[in-house]
């Protein structure tokens, strides 16, 4: 295959899956928000409570941005901040009891979409299909970083 019908073909897978993210925008809260709650969601159930810092760490984002996230959550009535009992510093950020109901339905339904993607695509076909493209994904990144490299090289050796 010819590089520049792969770049054209990537263009146009990723243009499609665009479509997915209309099952997102439908939803009212954003992808950082969801992956926010779940994570909150599961260090309760396995008997755990997060702190600001903690969910920064886990998502991979600024405190400060936890902290923008977290004020207008709050403001929504969807998480609320819970001052530990022996160090007031400390804030453990939880969902509101509304805001698990509303957690349990939004999961349902991106689940009920994802179930149906498995029924038409079958299990085999999308575990196969998925461990390619992690293969491709990492080969694709192996190749930007090469690229960044050689770039860098060649920039230094110019400067010489």
């Amino acid at each position: 295959m010819d590089a520049n019908l792969l770049m054209q073909e990537i263009y146009s897978i990723s243009k499609q899956l665009e479509g997915a993210q209309e099952v997102y925008h439908s939803l009212p809260f954003n992808n950082t928000e969801m992956l926010m709650m779940r994570e909150i969601v599961v260090a309760k159930g396995e008997g755990r409570r997060l702190i600001s810092s903690r969910l920064a760490e886990i998502l991979d984002i600024t405190r400060s941005a936890v902290s923008q996230i977290v004020n207008k959550l709050e403001a929504k009535k969807v998480v609320r901040r819970v001052p530990d009992a022996k160090d007031r510093k400390i804030a453990y950020i939880e969902l509101t009891d509304e805001a698990y109901g509303a957690y349990a339905e939004i999961k349902r339904r991106i689940n009920a979409v994802l179930e149906n993607i498995i029924a038409r695509f079958g299990e085999k076909r999308l575990e196969h299909f998925l461990s390619e493209a992690h293969e491709f994904i990492d080969a694709f990144n192996s190749s930007v970083e090469d690229a960044k490299q050689e770039a860098a090289q060649s920039e230094a050796a110019a400067q010489a």
